[in-house]
C-alpha cells in the first residue's frame, strides 16, 4: 500500500470513530476508563489501631474519662478523619497528635474513625447550675444584642451535630469544649473561621456556661 493510500485509511478511519462518538456509539471497554473503588473502613483494623494509639487518653470505645480530652464515641467519622487529616498536615495544631497522625495512613484515619463512630457514648452532665441558663441562652437561641448566633443552629438542638459538617457535642466534656472555645478565640486553633468568628464574641462566663451546658445535653 503506498502513502497516499495508507493516509487516505487512516483519514477514514479517524473519521469513523469520531462519527460514531457523536452518535452516541459506545466506546470500547478497553478504552473506557476504569471506575474509581471507594475502599470500605475495616472496622476490625480500626478497633485495633485504636486500642494500640488512641485509647489510653480517649478511653474504651472512644469514652474518654480523662476531661482535658474528647470523648470520640459517635462522633461524625467524616469530622474525625478531617481532624486527623489536619493534625498530620500542620493545620490544626497539637504536637502530640501531630505525633500521632503523621504515622496514619489515609485508610488508617478511615478505618479508626469509622469503628469510634460506631461506639456508643455515654452521656455526659452538667455542673454548674447557677450558669445552666445561661448556657441554654447562648446554646438554643444565641445572643443576638451581639449578633451571636445559636450553636443549635448547626449543632442541631439535641448536640448530634450535621453529618460531615458539624461535629456531635453532646455529651462532650465541658472542659475540653471550653478549651477548644478559648482557642477559636484566641486564634490559635485555626481550622475553622467560622468558629474563630464566633467564639471572638464571647467572654469566659459564656464559653464556660455554653460548654457545660452541652456536656448535658442528650
Amino acid at each position: 500500500m503506498n502513502l497516499l493510500a495508507t493516509s487516505l485509511l487512516s483519514a477514514v478511519l479517524t473519521l469513523s470513530a469520531v462519527s460514531s462518538f457523536a452518535a452516541g456509539e459506545a466506546v470500547p471497554a478497553a478504552a473506557a476508563a476504569a471506575p474509581v473503588q471507594v475502599a470500605k473502613p475495616d472496622l476490625v483494623k480500626g478497633a485495633a489501631s485504636f486500642t494500640a494509639m488512641c485509647a489510653s487518653c480517649h478511653g474504651v470505645g472512644g469514652n474518654s474519662g480523662i476531661a482535658a480530652n474528647p470523648k470520640l464515641s459517635q462522633q461524625h467519622p467524616e469530622y474525625l478523619v478531617k481532624q486527623l487529616q489536619e493534625f498530620k498536615s500542620g493545620k490544626r495544631q497539637n504536637a502530640i497528635m501531630k505525633g500521632f497522625a503523621s504515622g496514619l495512613s489515609d485508610d488508617d484515619m478511615k478505618n479508626i474513625s469509622y469503628w469510634a463512630a460506631s461506639q456508643k457514648a455515654t452521656p455526659g452532665f452538667a455542673k454548674e447550675k447557677d450558669l445552666v441558663t445561661l448556657g441554654e441562652r447562648i446554646y438554643r437561641g444565641g445572643l443576638s444584642d451581639r449578633q451571636i448566633p445559636a450553636c443549635a443552629g448547626c449543632h442541631s438542638p439535641s448536640g448530634a451535630g450535621m453529618p460531615a459538617q458539624y461535629p456531635r457535642l453532646s455529651g462532650q466534656h465541658a472542659e475540653y469544649t471550653a478549651a477548644q472555645l478559648t482557642s477559636f478565640r484566641d486564634d490559635v486553633r485555626k481550622n475553622s473561621l467560622q468558629m474563630n468568628q464566633v467564639a471572638a464574641k464571647l467572654n469566659d462566663r459564656e464559653i464556660r456556661a455554653v460548654s457545660d451546658y452541652i456536656a448535658g445535653l442528650r
